[in-house]
């Protein structure tokens, strides 16, 4: 669960940061058209912080890292995100100076998409599984003691 919360804290910083680098190239450059600078900042708010802050509060409910898919998940996510928002960035970054960006800058991002969606896939086969494991009915109090490290489960 550290990592989770570790990972949502970098992923905000990153995204507070590529606020401003959007913010300040664009006002340096005095550009005011389309880029895909404007949405790198919501992908690492949105899906580095929010939905990474939703898995931990998951974990510390259902033990999902008791799942073998877990992994395959935190892998395929963390990939997916930052190939996506670096080929944002890379193209975004062209747009701005007026530059023509490459099919493979378009193709690239194309498979952090591809591997944010197996990332998705991954994770709700490994919340299934998790939500099979649990007792229907836990006390709050039991929720609150339970351990969230895997290896004390396993």
């Amino acid at each position: 669960m550290k990592i989770l919360v570790n990972s949502a804290f970098g992923y905000a910083v990153a995204g507070l940061a590529s606020g401003l680098y959007y913010r300040e190239l664009t006002k340096a450059q005095d550009f005011d058209g389309p880029t895909q600078l404007s949405i790198v900042h919501t992908h690492f708010l949105v899906l580095g912080v929010l939905f990474l802050l939703i898995v931990a509060i998951l974990e510390r409910l259902l033990v999902l890292s008791a799942s073998p898919l877990y992994r395959w998940f935190t892998v395929t996510f963390h990939a997916g995100l930052i190939l996506t928002v670096a080929m944002q960035l890379v193209h975004g970054t062209m747009q701005v100076f007026g530059k023509d960006a490459s099919a493979a800058i378009s193709g690239i991002a194309g498979i952090g998409h591809v591997l944010l969606t197996v990332a998705f896939v991954v994770f709700f086969l490994a919340l299934r599984s998790a939500v099979a494991r649990t007792p229907q009915h836990r006390d709050v109090h039991q929720i609150a003691d339970t351990s969230t490290n895997a290896e004390e489960v396993a």
